[in-house]
């Protein structure tokens, strides 16, 4: 009789999504997983950011499919979303029993389902691992410690987020230098965003020519929701605007605080359906609503200049070459302000405004890129998860 050939039972994993930065790291992990017969990949989606428009687009342009499992967790208090995520996830892994769970990033729903994997003696991956922004005040830096301590693989950006998990007492071991995910996705589909017609729509291409522009983001509590540290902001960039216009896609939530706090004489809000851009009156910041990755990925490509208080664009404007200064006191990105293009600035508007005019009047610089930031990470990983697949 032929020998009968043993089949190989494909490793279960569970990708988490909870919140759209970690859809930007997931998608390139999804499709070099997915290549392997050797892995089973579910999406785990946890609800915890979720709207219909936004999160529909993110899933289109990064050719996701529709998440096999969504938890619906929704908005709440930190405690809120981390319990009912923990709840429900729960529930999953123990009807699906996955063979590694991975989560990105520090959002709540990175440490929730970390938390119930690990009770359940199921092995966790945690992609940026690594990154401290020394600020324990920040629920992310909270998310970031723990989610890190309980992990099996830690998947680092940098040596700086090595050297900061072997300070912590982590195994040498459990630790992986792998690059950046987000510029997996971004060295994907930039030449395709280079091309977006959001810079038309805006009045700012006009054939082959660019009109020189700002992009800035505000979404942090400590920066929108404090009517003193909002105004310091906008009150830094007073000789900016009246140089070049400032581009502000501000989420539904940061409109109602600018409404709040009566600082709607400082933006002109701008509907590229009913009006031009008009670029003769620079008294006021240009508002429109957040857009797309694409969309967003063009408009930072191209600016002059990015401000911003995000963790994702710091990185992302140093691979781009793009002055970036992060008004923020501090940032877990430090590789970002020794190797790349980004200045920590806070929210004092006289360094703001400093800084901005240095950079208005200087070249754009040619920075180093760190290492292992060539959109491979997914690869890197990819491999360490076979790797040890094959020797179990």
């Amino acid at each position: 009789m032929p020998e009968s050939k043993t089949k190989t039972t494909p490793k279960k994993i569970h990708l988490i999504v909870g919140a759209r930065p970690n859809y930007m790291k997931a998608a390139p992990l999804y499709e070099e997983l997915k290549k392997s017969p050797h892995f089973e990949i579910t999406l785990v989606h946890t609800g915890q950011h979720y709207d219909e428009e936004m999160s529909g687009i993110f899933f289109q342009e990064f050719h996701l499919p529709k998440p096999q499992v969504y938890l619906g967790v929704g908005s709440g208090t930190h405690a809120e979303q981390t319990a009912k995520a923990m709840m429900r996830y729960e529930e999953v892994l123990i009807a699906s029993r996955p063979d590694l769970v991975v989560v990105f990033g520090d959002v709540n729903s990175t440490l929730a389902c970390a938390l119930s994997a690990v009770k359940l003696h199921i092995p966790v991956s945690h992609v940026e691992a690594g990154l401290r922004s020394f600020d324990r005040t920040m629920p992310e830096e909270i998310n970031r410690l723990l989610t890190d301590h309980i992990s099996d693989y830690l998947f680092t950006t940098s040596t700086y987020d090595n050297s900061n998990l072997s300070r912590e007492g982590i195994s040498r071991e459990k630790i992986h230098l792998v690059g950046n995910i987000m510029l997996d996705t971004l060295s994907r589909y930039l030449d395709k965003a280079k091309k977006s017609a959001i810079l038309a729509r805006l009045g700012l291409r006009v054939g082959g020519c660019i009109h020189p522009y700002a992009l800035m983001t505000l979404h942090r509590v400590s920066n929108v929701d404090d009517r003193k540290v909002f105004s310091r902001i906008l009150s830094g960039l007073d000789q900016a605007k009246q140089q070049l216009p400032i581009l502000f896609p501000a989420h539904p939530r940061t409109v109602q605080r600018i409404k709040e706090f009566g600082l709607a004489e400082y933006f002109h809000v701008f509907d590229a359906a009913a009006e031009p851009l008009t670029l003769d009156e620079p008294e006021k910041i240009i508002i429109f609503p957040p857009q797309g990755y694409l969309d967003f990925t063009c408009l930072m490509a191209h600016a002059a200049l990015v401000l911003t208080d995000s963790g994702g664009i710091q990185p992302e404007t140093t691979f781009l070459g793009v002055p970036c200064l992060t008004l923020r006191e501090n940032t877990e990105w430090t590789v970002t302000l020794e190797q790349g293009t980004n200045r920590l600035v806070g929210v004092d508007p006289d360094r703001i405004r400093g800084e901005t005019q240095e950079i208005l009047k200087s070249d754009r610089p040619s920075p180093q890129v760190p290492e292992f930031w060539d959109g491979r990470t997914a690869v890197r990983i990819g491999e360490i998860i076979t790797r040890d697949k094959a020797d179990a």
